[in-house]
């Protein structure tokens, strides 16, 4: 689906400190914060003039897509296609000018009829070609279009970045949000911290500050309430790892802004800080969105299951490491699995029943949910014994599953479909994952209806019936 409605453009004006793509970040924050409070009451606040240029009950929506009428606290979203944002994070300063080219960059979808919903991240370093200039990194793209003024819809660097995510990844982009994260700070801090569960320890002894040095930065595995300023640090930090594992951090700050903001119980702190809010929001982002928009699309974002949201990265499986001729260290996609990573994340199930165990070259992680003893290591030796390749095993965070459940991080359907089978677990047992930060492909939860004698007759060499 196209949409050709009039873009307005803000710049940005606040000091730009770090590379980061927060953008999505910022998005999920914006469109819940507003659609809480224009939920208080729209009329109210359009008469009390702390939001610029929102209407009240009367005026129509600006988006053939959006209907409101007289009365309506949130417009509502007529269109039936899905609708997909691509969201820019740009390494800007202060003391420099611009073009600027994207850190990273992020795929938003949603399917406004099923209310399904996923979020692709795109390695900055990928080598694809870019229309109507030569192969190149994917971040040029944003620098190459405002360099230009790429003449397209929108023009400039978005249009440009659009089009080369739309040629590149066959998929339709109908937006884009660009933003500075300076903001994220403050709305991170407005909205009271988040909390985040850190999967292992971070030891970065040369992070970056603001003054252009370095500092010592360490975060424990556990449990943590950051504000803005950590929650930036924990996002962006690369040591010890790669843009794909901060990738997947970003994903997991995202989900977890969505979970602080959608709690209902921040209602009234919230309405009491609305201009600092909303200010801070006028003053982070530039996009192609109308608010009424943003709103509509936020209304049903809302609805969506948080436990189902998809969410893909384009890593180091998808991508194979190549110096050009300039010595440039960059990423050639593999088409066939980038492909996989994008219909997973976008819903598409068709097409990947055709990959078979060992094209998908799964990670296995094998969990005892239960108090059988050697429950999780005999399981990981049968999977091993079929060669499958189990990295992990042990212990899960409790002991009382009734049912086992394979989870899907990473879209491996015909791995999983074969543990299933040896398992012999009904299909209801096969879920979608909901952790981006998860280190295997596939986790599997032991519970009390997993039978190991069942399983004998599938093990290589076994005699019984």
């Amino acid at each position: 689906m196209a949409h050709n409605q009039a873009r307005y453009r803000r710049k940005n004006q606040g000091v730009i400190l770090f590379t980061l793509l927060l953008g999505l970040i910022l998005l999920g924050v914006m469109v819940a914060v507003i659609l809480f409070f224009l939920s208080l009451g729209r009329q109210e606040l359009s008469d009390s003039g702390v939001l610029p240029g929102v209407s009240g009950d009367s005026g129509a929506a600006q988006s053939p897509y959006v209907e409101r009428r007289p009365g309506q606290v949130i417009p509502t979203w007529t269109g039936t296609e899905r609708i997909t944002v691509l969201v820019l994070g740009i390494d800007e300063r202060e003391q420099e000018g611009g073009p600027f080219r994207t850190d990273t960059m992020m795929l938003l979808t949603l399917n406004p009829v099923t209310l399904e919903a996923g979020m692709l991240s795109i390695p900055r370093d990928l080598w694809v070609p870019i229309p109507g200039y030569s192969d190149g990194r994917i971040n040029t793209a944003h620098f190459l279009g405002d360099l230009y003024d790429y003449q397209g819809s929108p023009a400039g660097g978005p249009g440009l970045a659009m089009d080369t995510v739309e040629y590149n990844l066959g998929v339709p982009v109908d937006y884009y949000v660009r933003l500075n994260f300076q903001g994220f700070i403050d709305l991170i801090d407005l909205i009271g911290g988040i909390n985040i569960h850190v999967e292992r320890p971070i030891r970065d002894n040369a992070y970056p500050t603001a003054d252009y040095g370095t500092e010592v930065l360490v975060i424990e595995p556990g449990l943590h309430h950051f504000d803005g300023e950590m929650a930036l640090k924990y996002a962006r930090t690369r040591h010890g790892s790669s843009d794909f594992d901060r990738a997947r951090r970003q994903q997991q700050v995202l989900l977890a802004i969505l979970d602080r903001v959608t709690n209902l119980g921040m209602l009234p702190q919230l309405a009491t800080r609305a201009g600092d809010i909303f200010a801070t929001v006028d003053d982070s982002l530039q996009t192609s969105m109308t608010l009424d928009e943003m709103l509509a699309l936020g209304g049903l974002a809302l609805k969506v299951n948080r436990e189902e949201i998809r969410t893909g990265v384009i890593d180091e499986k998808c991508t194979s490491s190549w110096r050009t001729e300039t010595g440039a260290q960059v990423l050639i996609p593999l088409r066939e699995c980038m492909r996989q990573v994008r219909d997973y994340t976008f819903g598409v199930t068709e097409g990947l029943a055709d990959v078979t165990v060992e094209e998908e070259s799964a990670t296995i992680a094998v969990l005892n949910g239960t108090e059988v003893p050697g429950l999780a290591s005999s399981a990981a030796r049968l999977l091993v014994d079929h060669e499958l390749q189990v990295t992990q095993y042990g212990n899960a965070d409790r002991q009382d599953y009734t049912a086992s459940v394979i989870i899907l991080n990473r879209p491996k359907p015909a791995t999983a479909e074969q543990i299933r089978t040896l398992f012999g677990l009904p299909e209801s047992a096969l879920v979608s994952g909901a952790n981006p930060t998860a280190t295997q492909d596939i986790v599997v939860i032991l519970g009390s209806d997993y039978e190991p004698s069942a399983t004998a007759a599938t093990e290589p060499g076994s005699t019984a019936p």
